[in-house]
């Protein structure tokens, strides 16, 4: 018996030793078999499976296993310990898809070749051979008069096997290897004995496996050549249900598990809850203080737009559920796991609170995400660090949010769930429960796949995502990234693209794109893609401009910059990812180039701080430091000083006033997925009735929906100093026409119609799961 090495194998073992439970094995055919039958079957089938530690899966296909592999990405289909390719005539173990060798050398031996066996064939034209992936095996598509004495003579010269079925499949085997025959050796290599292994098929290609040797189950709608082959053998079940119903019948006719195993094991899924929304999102709809050992929870002191958005869709009395994390430091005594949120403003939600530890966030959120996934996400792949520990809190994290999502929902609830960090909820969630509406909102930029790849866990998350009913992105570039990403992933039919105008540029930005994929499907369900950028809150501007705070921050400003001089404003958050000192350099180029623009401008830098423990933030807080007080040193004069820097943040009624002061902002992140800052100026600007000049990166989102900004290239010193330049000297009427566009579409695409937008679209989506259908890579 071979030493087991896949950590799965690992653990069913272990279960099993503790647990004393019986072993049986699952030996499937696919198409029509394991990925078939009803979304309820196939949900009870697969929990059994994954909770039942004496199951041992092993596909047995037709497909190559370039075919099989897309199923090893969808993560609501159960790891299989080895899988059975080919016909037979190949065997992977299913977890590192390394060859079985000892099973494969015999195989291998009797092969003739792929090149022997085609040029034999070349001669009968009727026929027509099948471009799909596959391995010691020929096979051709022909009707069932084609098959003829003189075929039959070639594969015996040659050694070989011939398998027709389904009417139409024709294939070249080894002499003496089928699925049956490879099972059988795999049994025995397993260690296992033939009484505990249970196979399901539906074709005539099955037939090796449901020929009295095993326990066996046609499912319902099978062959009808295989029923009438197996229609007097006692150890083969004619199921009544298709699929994974057929599957489950024979489980409990054959008796496997025990007499509750079938009955009950699986059943354990979530029972439904009463939201019919849920919110899962990182952060709680309220603040905690914790004082002396109690948590005090009161409304956000400065909330950004979104949370008051999502919370407004339960603001008509919508059942509803806010799924966030809380630690669980032990001063909490029980933790509170249900909290009201507002009980006058939202009377029927409630937060649903997830315990996690100090070390639990510093992991998943602190360090994780913010030292594998961010770097990536924004294109500086080289910076990730990638630990496979580090994965496992993560995907722990994940499973207790999707836990909490799970117990909440009402049935065929919709759950919305936000951004990276939060990646494996729509596996653990489906899983759960296949009755909800799953939607997806990528706050971040979503890369290509050149850089997406570099993830070891692109399978499992990109797997995870396509569980859902809708994913929405900021712009279509980041649509498209995705759609690429999950091109190598699993096979897939396009099913609707539109034009991206007028709403988003298409030429001459980087963010740009034509035409955009809005429906994919796959084997499993029908995927809805959408890019709804995440607009502002406009009242929220308008109240922070008439504030005390903001007329207050006016006069301050007033008196420190003067009304005669120009301001360019630049608002980052400090981060490698917001072009700062690419910024800073071209600064100091612009003053080189225009001696004219001394004692005229004034550079104003807000740096809003990143948590210091980060060795790369704080190098480049000190980069930062250093190019400012060059810049000073070398221009500064008597009451001028070119860069005013302030590593600081402000609240919203502050920030107001330098978006009003300022003639210029210049906005030169080097990735970002949207920006708001830079809606946020045009809507000060437009409310104010200015006409400053927005110089905005072409690798902002923004960038696609912003039409009016004057585009640079910030990974371009030269452009850097240009745009900023031409913003500076922009004839008035021009930026008076720009502005107008500007805060036409931030006031219309404002946060409120992002949201309903959103909404609309993960409610489109028609809740009939699209069975599994055969596609070019899917034989008998």
């Amino acid at each position: 018996m071979p030493a087991d090495t896949s950590p799965l194998v690992f653990k069913r073992r272990i279960e099993l030793a503790e647990t004393g439970a019986k072993t049986m094995i699952l030996a499937t055919d696919l198409d029509g078999t394991f990925l078939g039958g009803s979304a309820e079957n196939r949900s009870r089938l697969y929990q059994l499976i994954n909770a039942h530690p004496g199951i041992r899966l092993v596909f047995v296909t037709g497909r190559g296993l370039e075919a099989v592999m897309p199923l090893l990405s969808d993560p609501s289909i159960p790891e299989p310990e080895f899988i059975i390719c080919d016909v037979g005539a190949t065997v992977v173990d299913g977890s590192t898809l390394q060859p079985v060798s000892e099973l494969l050398e015999e195989i291998e031996e009797l092969w003739p070749g792929e090149i022997a066996i085609v040029e034999a064939m070349a001669r009968f034209e009727t026929i027509k051979r099948q471009e799909v992936p596959q391995a010691r095996r020929c096979s051709w598509y022909c009707d069932p008069d084609a098959v003829t004495d003189e075929i039959r003579k070639v594969a015996d010269e040659l050694g070989c096997d011939l398998l027709y079925s389904a009417g139409y499949y024709l294939d070249f085997l080894p002499k003496g290897t089928n699925k049956g025959a490879t099972l059988a050796r795999l049994i025995d290599y397993m260690g296992e004995h033939i009484d505990d292994v249970l196979t399901a098929g539906d074709t005539l290609n099955d037939l090796s496996m449901l020929d009295g040797r095993f326990k066996g189950v046609c499912v319902g709608d099978s062959e009808g050549g295989l029923l009438e082959a197996t229609n007097k053998s006692a150890r083969v079940l004619h199921a009544e249900e298709p699929g994974c119903g057929g599957i489950l019948e024979a489980m409990s006719h054959f008796g496997f598990l025990g007499p509750r195993g079938v009955a009950h094991e699986g059943q354990d899924s979530a029972k439904p809850g009463t939201s019919d929304l849920v919110m899962v999102y990182h952060r709680l709809p309220y603040e905690e203080v914790r004082e002396r050992g109690k948590v005090r929870r009161q409304p956000h002191s400065s909330p950004n737009g979104i949370l008051p958005t999502l919370l407004s869709f339960f603001a008509d009395g919508t059942r509803g559920a806010w799924i966030a994390w809380s630690i669980d430091d032990g001063t909490e005594e029980p933790f509170v796991t249900h909290t009201s949120v507002d009980n006058a403003a939202y009377p029927n939600l409630i937060c649903s609170r997830v315990a996690l530890s100090k070390d639990d966030v510093d992991i998943f959120y602190k360090r994780f995400s913010k030292e594998a996934f961010w770097p990536m996400l924004h294109t500086f792949w080289e910076r990730a660090e990638f630990r496979e520990e580090h994965w496992e809190v993560f995907c722990d994290v994940n499973r207790k949010f999707a836990e909490k999502a799970a117990e909440e929902a009402a049935h065929g609830a919709l759950v919305w769930i936000h951004d990276y960090n939060l990646w494996m909820v729509p596996a653990y969630l489906r899983e759960r429960r296949p009755d909800l509406r799953i939607a997806f909102f990528h706050h971040t930029h979503f890369p290509s796949a050149d850089i997406f790849n570099v993830v070891p866990w692109r399978r499992e998350i990109v797997g995870s995502l396509l569980q859902c009913d809708y994913v929405g992105f900021h712009i279509p570039r980041q649509v498209e990234n995705f759609v690429d990403v999950v091109r190598g992933v699993v096979p897939f039919k396009v099913q609707e693209r539109q034009n991206c105008a007028p709403r988003f540029l298409t030429y001459g930005c980087a963010a740009g794109l034509g035409e955009m994929t809005v429906e994919i499907e796959t084997d499993q369900r029908t995927i809805r893609l959408g890019a709804n950028p995440v607009g502002l809150d406009i009242e929220r501007m308008k109240q922070a401009l008439a504030s005390r705070a903001a007329q207050k921050q006016t006069r301050l400003l007033q008196d420190e910059l003067g009304s005669e001089r120009r301001v360019i404003l630049s608002v980052e958050r400090l981060d490698y990812t917001k072009g700062v000192l690419q910024k800073l350099v071209a600064y100091e180029r612009l003053l080189e180039q225009h001696p004219e623009l001394h004692n005229d401008v004034t550079l104003v830098i807000i740096c809003v701080p990143a948590a210091r423990e980060i060795k790369v933030y704080r190098d480049l807080i000190a980069d930062i430091e250093q190019a400012v007080g060059r810049i000073n040193g070398r221009f500064a004069q008597v009451g001028w000083t070119p860069v005013n820097y302030y590593y600081r943040g402000f609240p919203l009624q502050q920030l107001v006033s330098f978006y009003e002061r300022a003639d210029v902002m210049w906005i030169t992140p080097l990735r970002d997925g949207l920006n708001l800052v830079a809606k946020e100026y045009v809507a000060t600007q437009g409310l104010s009735h200015c006409m400053g000049r927005l110089v905005l990166s072409e690798f902002t989102g923004a960038a696609a929906e912003l039409h009016g900004a004057l585009l640079t290239n910030p990974h371009d010193t030269q452009d850097l100093v240009e745009r900023c330049y031409q913003a500076l000297i922009m004839p008035p009427n021009e930026a008076s026409t720009r502005m107008r566009e500007l805060f036409d579409i931030v006031s219309y695409y404002d946060i409120r119609r992002w949201g309903e937008e959103f909404i609309a679209n993960a409610r489109y989506v028609d809740q009939s799961r699209a069975e599994p259908v055969a596609d070019a890579l899917e034989l008998a």
